[in-house]
């Protein structure tokens, strides 16, 4: 009985000399359409990180919950525990933050004024 061995090899080594190639070809069957458009997109900004979340005391004894952003172009105020957040912003850091409504804000992370509508300003710190 012969051995399968010697006609397997020579089969390979004949298989293995049709494609010479080094690089392996690449075919794209599915494009992506929106790849010139995505290619030319400009660049996006990352929101700001979260830089502190704070429950304030108010002088009026009320409680206002804050939640202060990197940048200090941005903040999150709430008067309720669980309440409506209202987004303040402000075009650069160190102005007032604002937002719709009558709403605004200026201090730090340890004490702040804040105008609320319908309640006035509030002087509140940690």
């Amino acid at each position: 009985m012969k051995s399968p061995f010697p006609i397997a090899a020579a089969a390979l080594f004949a298989l293995a000399a049709c494609n010479s190639k080094s690089e392996p070809e690449v075919l794209d069957s599915n494009p992506d359409p929106m790849a010139a458009e995505l290619a030319n997109a400009g660049s996006i900004e990352m929101p700001p990180a979260i830089k502190a979340d704070k429950t304030m005391r108010c002088a009026d004894n009320s409680l206002v919950y804050v939640t202060f952003f990197e940048g200090d172009k941005q903040a999150v105020v709430r008067t309720e525990q669980g309440g409506t957040p209202t987004t303040l912003t402000a075009a650069t850091a160190g102005e007032p933050l604002t937002a719709e409504g009558g709403w605004s804000m200026t201090g730090d992370t340890a004490n702040v004024k804040i105008e609320v509508p319908g309640k006035g300003t509030l002087s509140c710190h940690e």
